[in-house]
């Protein structure tokens, strides 16, 4: 799955959102790009629980990207 992220602006934000999305369980294989404004990972979850831990890092999921 892949996701649109609002908010990303230096490689400090990547890995902040690396992290939040690697420490949530069922989640593997975190990719984050700054330049595309995205993140994709491998991993059945629901994108809500995704939502919350992007937001609770002061970031915003704005779509699942196609």
């Amino acid at each position: 799955m892949t996701v649109k992220i609002k908010g990303m602006r230096c490689n400090h934000c990547v890995g902040s959102v690396r992290k939040a999305l690697e420490d949530i369980e069922g989640l593997s294989n975190v990719r984050v790009d700054l330049d595309r404004g995205e993140a994709s990972f491998d991993g059945q979850v629901p994108l809500e629980k995704v939502r919350k831990a992007v937001a609770g890092i002061g970031f915003e999921v704005v779509e699942e990207a196609v």
